[in-house]
């Protein structure tokens, strides 16, 4: 099953780097990893998707988190309200005649097209995974040509 943690942590050098070989020392992979500073720049903000099998593989998790000088705080999402987030970029086949179909999908998305030339849309669309799931399969019927897309991000209500 996968867990959505939110670390926050010291904006030093090597934070990243010390929490992703945790990780990898301990086999656990990390599906979903998204970091950033915060408000105030001494702190960063890292959301952490992880496959855990059982609740005591995600306890054992956030201890060893926890046990890191750098992390302030581990905040588990699993059981508690909370609103996640992810965004894609994508590049998709769109003519100018189908360009109102596309903006018409996009709007259920809350999705937008961010430029047009030469027969091809950049599109941005934020979403949970699973609208984003679907307008990715709405966007096959156009034709999707690249695709990028960040890590998720939560916050607590």
């Amino acid at each position: 099953m996968r867990h959505t943690l939110s670390l926050v942590v010291e904006n030093k050098f090597g934070v990243l780097a010390r929490i992703a070989g945790l990780f990898s020392a301990r086999g656990y992979n990390i599906a979903s990893l998204a970091v950033s500073e915060t408000l105030d720049p001494t702190i960063s903000y890292m959301t952490i998707v992880v496959e855990a099998k059982d609740e005591a593989v995600l306890e054992q998790i956030k201890k060893q988190l926890n046990k890191l000088i750098d992390v302030i705080t581990v905040t588990d999402f699993t059981k508690k309200e909370h609103i996640d987030r992810e965004m894609i970029i994508a590049k998709v086949v769109c003519s100018t005649r189908d360009k109102p179909k596309l903006e018409r999908t996009l709007e259920r998305f809350v999705g937008k097209i961010i430029q047009c030339k030469n027969d091809i849309a950049i599109i941005e669309a934020v979403g949970d995974q699973e609208q984003i799931k679907k307008l990715l399969e709405a966007l096959s019927t156009f034709g999707i040509k690249e695709l990028v897309r960040t890590g998720r991000l939560a916050i607590a209500y």
